[in-house]
């Protein structure tokens, strides 16, 4: 038997006679309650770290059980210590009361009998009948955390806090600071990584001994036993082996590439989960240069009244033949009230215009030349994101991997042979806001 076995996995795997010789070291109580009791069946990365600590950030996949984790930790202290003020900290209040509370691993889900706590929306409280208290608090709300003392905490989904006007590393602070009842206050992070400024910060500072912080992690298989079968085939089959899957299935902090045109933290700058009003849309496209060999890059962008531009998007297809991603282009266009196709060229100009008629395309192609290499290209578009122009509405894990491998010295070292999604959002950004040069007017004498 392995030290890492659940409690329950150990007692499912034991003989007749050694699960008989167990039971009777046990009470009535804890026979009643074994079935209910987390411990037995917690796996190990769902336990809380054997060192001292005062931050304990569990980063780990989809599916590892995290949320389970971090109610039961919650419960378990409202239960042991009736003078406990939580504060649970969630990307939105919906959010907070969505999953921290009402889900299905949320605190009220997983409490035993007796141990209810009583939840009021109103108030955004919970109240245990021992005494304990946990006050909601949405992330996108700071200065909410300005204020209110706390002896523990839960921040769920660190990762996925609002990071504009630094408001995720402002609403941590804020909590620290008010992390000021009991001798021992602690917080307690369960999210999947991604490497936004303010996970990033904790993970530098688990290096220094008096941080006092604990990093535990683990994959979506670690959890398998609770998870579907169907499910787990599905994720790997789709992301395993690649960037996407090893943040959200592995649960590996994915650094920045040096050199790199783009950055996983300016990407996450630029992310919006509302996207803007569009005055106009185009679908920039990167067709294969085989009929068996790159993906076909299909990438949705659109440009708001006031000149900045979202990426809506990516609808890019894998070792399709000339009709099938022709077809894809079609949809993808009709779907989206495009106005404009912009493909590249070089792989043959009348053959591409010729697919895309072919299926059907009524609306203009502009058929675009590559006369400098990609990171030509795409520095100006870099540019853009810098200059915080250019939103991603929504994640899109494959083309957002392969704008961090774009690199300015011209070399392409992220994931697969061609950065071929990347190229299709080059070409669409360049139409939106680098076609045209403004020219002097006279507007008025």
């Amino acid at each position: 038997m392995t030290d890492n076995k659940s409690r329950g996995e150990l007692y499912a795997e034991a003989t007749p006679a050694e699960k008989l010789s167990f039971i009777r070291t046990l009470n009535q109580d804890e026979r009643n309650g074994f079935n209910s009791d987390f411990s037995n069946f917690a796996h190990e990365g769902q336990r809380p770290p054997s060192q001292k600590w005062a931050t304990w950030l569990m980063m780990a996949g989809r599916g590892f059980g995290k949320t389970r984790a971090g109610s039961e930790w919650v419960s378990n202290i409202a239960i042991n210590h009736p003078s406990a003020r939580i504060a649970l900290v969630a990307a939105s209040l919906g959010e907070a009361r969505a999953v921290m509370v009402e889900g299905d691993s949320g605190l009220i889900a997983i409490a035993s009998p007796g141990c209810v706590p009583v939840f009021e929306p109103s108030l955004r409280r919970l109240r245990w009948p021992g005494g304990a208290q946990a006050q909601l608090f949405s992330a996108a709300e700071p200065e909410s955390l300005r204020g209110p003392q706390h002896s523990h905490a839960w921040c769920d989904e660190l990762a996925k806090w609002d990071n504009s006007s630094n408001r995720a590393l402002r609403c941590w602070d804020n909590l620290q600071l008010g992390l000021r009842l009991g001798d021992t206050p602690q917080t307690v992070v369960t999210t999947t990584p991604r490497a936004v400024p303010v996970v990033q910060r904790l993970v530098d500072e688990a290096q220094t001994a008096e941080a006092a912080i604990a990093i535990t992690g683990g994959s979506t298989l670690d959890n398998a036993a609770n998870l579907s079968a169907n499910f787990l085939t599905a994720v790997y089959r789709q992301f395993g082996g690649s960037a996407l899957g090893r943040q959200e299935l592995e649960g590996e902090l994915l650094r920045d590439v040096e050199g790199a045109l783009w950055s996983r933290t300016l990407l996450e700058r630029c992310r919006s989960d509302v996207p803007p009003a569009m005055v106009r849309l185009v679908v920039g496209v990167d067709p294969p240069a085989s009929a068996r060999g790159d993906a076909c890059g299909i990438v949705v962008a659109g440009v708001d009244a006031g000149g900045n531009a979202a990426i809506l998007a990516d609808a890019t297809v894998e070792k399709a033949s000339p009709e099938r991603w022709a077809r894809a282009v079609a949809d993808t266009a009709s779907l989206w009230g495009a106005d404009r196709v912009v493909a590249e060229a070089n792989q043959g100009g009348a053959m591409v215009e010729s697919v895309l008629r072919a299926a059907d395309i009524s609306l203009p192609v502009k058929l675009v030349h590559a006369s400098r290499g990609k990171a030509a290209r795409a520095e100006p578009v870099a540019a853009l994101y810098e200059a915080g122009r250019v939103q991603h509405a929504g994640l899109f894990g494959p083309l957002e991997d392969q704008l961090c491998g774009l690199m300015a010295g011209g070399s392409y070292e992220g994931p697969g042979r061609s950065p071929d999604r990347a190229d299709a959002l080059v070409w669409a950004l360049s139409e939106l806001m680098l076609g045209r040069t403004a020219s002097p007017t006279i507007r008025a004498l």
